[in-house]
């Protein structure tokens, strides 16, 4: 039996977006405030894109410095927020604003649903902040963008991954390959499903 992290009526997305200090604020939860990438956040991008675990199971974006950072911000979630309205944001403490992580929606070219993506940052782990921001991402999804569809691919041996979005009431679908990086597993969030506990 698979139990589901309950999302929280707390974790509503803002309803409009506002500015706050460095950045539009798109969702906060009782502990995180997730808001919009920008260029002043390049090197926080390089120290999250070139931790060993980010490489390892999320994949190499070819960030080694600020100049590649920006360079990720701008064909990445700067673009994604143009195209879309939504994409990777960034993950921080309300208490303080020290970045975390990412979060967010993405969408790709090589599949047709709207993707759930994250990563923290090593001292960050383990404290609950990845389900918190997944959940309110998962609310602005639903009950903002009105999708009845989110999915998540992992690599195939990332169990922390793998665990968290069990707990979130994503379900296993199948093996996929979507990029040169070799075989993921493809997950799949249908808010019915979540409810009826299946």
């Amino acid at each position: 039996m698979r139990h589901h992290a309950q999302l929280s009526t707390h974790l509503a997305p803002v309803r409009r977006e506002r500015h706050c200090g460095a950045g539009l604020i798109v969702c906060e939860s009782p502990r995180l405030r997730l808001r919009r990438l920008e260029y002043g956040d390049a090197p926080f991008i390089v120290a999250l894109l070139t931790d060993p675990d980010f490489l390892r199971n999320v994949g190499d974006r070819n960030v080694r410095n600020e100049d590649d950072a920006r360079r990720y911000l701008t064909e990445g979630p700067l673009a994604s927020y143009a195209r879309h309205g939504f994409g990777l944001f960034l993950t921080e403490l309300r208490d303080g604003g020290t970045a975390v992580g990412m979060c967010g929606l993405l969408r790709r070219d090589t599949h047709p649903d709207v993707e759930l993506g994250f990563a923290l940052l090593p001292g960050h782990r383990r404290r609950g902040y990845t389900l918190e921001a997944a959940q309110a991402c998962l609310q602005l999804a639903t009950q903002t963008l009105g999708l009845e569809r989110v999915v998540a691919i992992t690599a195939l041996e990332n169990a922390g991954s793998i665990g968290l979005l069990e707990k979130l009431g994503f379900r296993y679908e199948r093996v996929v390959r979507f990029t040169s990086d070799g075989d993921s597993r493809l997950f799949v969030y249908e808010p019915a499903d979540a409810r009826l506990g299946h």
